[in-house]
């Protein structure tokens, strides 16, 4: 892969259009697919995207976009996939082509909930797709701060380090700096389960646990995500690292966090519909620690915290109650 590779961005909403702006700015041709004509004609006319992240500026000059996702991804040799996790395969089910050949990266941080795998293993096993042609996109980083161009890192993985460091490359600029690692199977579980916490975080939150607490949770939570990634995958991995402990760190405690807004909500007494509703956006964690809690009926890792969050949004627990009985379990 070199400059001449040709890059094609699946997605509409905030990271999809992070991610775009990022590559703006090392590329003057990108195919951008996403579902909407009235929000692909208002970027072509005022370079911004009107319903996600309004404050980035875009470059309609460098941008193919289309709603046909056929011929986005027909011209593309890197895919990069930035949908909700609950909606990838009705996404992809109207791909006519081919993409086997193709490298492939996930933006996604969420699981395919039919079948309880995470988004690498899924496109591994539905489109043939090779792991050294899937990659994963993480954090520790959030779509607004990138819109702001404030100073943000980025995490690749790809079981091909040559392929993690070209992608690298590609969205490295000013404001993006960027790591790499062979871990996909780690890095994206963490990714997925750090959405669970920042809603537990959010919960406690709202039922007034301050700052004390929340620390404990982190603590808790770090070594939660440790155990349960070592018992999928168990590889060499520091959990220090920031596509791990930073990426939890920021979903957890910062003001753009989607899931620690929808915990926050859950806490104050919304219902979950209601939450989902006003927040007008998705809270991947809502899907995931189902899947999770799924996935573990057969590792039985402990996991407190995942289960409190389930017990509440699943079991309809009382928040209160949950929080409590999590709060003599912690350490």
């Amino acid at each position: 892969m070199d400059s001449n590779t040709k890059i094609a961005v699946i997605g509409g909403g905030s990271w999809a259009t992070a991610i775009v702006k990022m590559l703006s700015e090392n590329h003057d041709n990108i195919s951008w697919w996403m579902r909407n004509q009235d929000t692909i004609d208002h970027i072509k006319e005022y370079g911004n995207n009107p319903n996600y992240i309004s404050a980035a500026e875009l470059f309609p000059s460098k941008l193919t976009i289309s709603n046909n996702i056929n011929k986005i991804v027909e011209g593309a040799d890197c895919i990069i996939l930035a949908v909700p996790s609950a909606f990838i395969r009705t996404t992809l089910k109207q791909l006519e082509k081919p993409i086997k050949s193709k490298f492939v990266v996930s933006a996604i941080k969420g699981i395919v909930a039919e079948k309880n795998r995470i988004i690498g293993e899924y496109l591994h096993n539905k489109y043939e797709i090779p792991f050294q042609n899937i990659g994963v996109l993480t954090g520790p980083c959030h779509a607004e701060e990138v819109a702001l161009e404030r100073l943000s890192y980025l995490t690749v993985a790809c079981e091909d380090m040559d392929k993690a460091q070209w992608f690298a490359d590609q969205i490295s600029c000013r404001y993006i700096k960027t790591n790499v690692s062979e871990d996909i199977f780690g890095t994206e579980i963490s990714a997925v389960l750090k959405n669970v916490i920042a809603i537990a975080s959010g919960i406690c939150h709202s039922l007034g646990y301050g700052d004390n607490f929340q620390s404990v949770l982190a603590s808790n939570a770090i070594r939660e995500i440790k155990r349960f990634v070592d018992g999928v995958h168990p590889i060499e991995r520091d959990i220090k690292e920031s596509a791990y402990l930073g990426d939890l760190l920021v979903t957890m405690y910062s003001q753009f966090s989607r899931n620690r807004t929808f915990g926050n909500m859950v806490g104050k007494g919304y219902s979950v519909k209601s939450a989902q509703l006003e927040m007008n956006m998705v809270a991947e964690g809502y899907y995931a620690v189902k899947c999770i809690k799924e996935l573990n009926e057969e590792y039985k890792i402990d996991m407190p915290i995942t289960d409190a969050v389930y017990n509440i949004l699943y079991q309809r627990i009382s928040p209160v109650m949950e929080m409590r009985i999590l709060a003599d379990k912690l350490n």
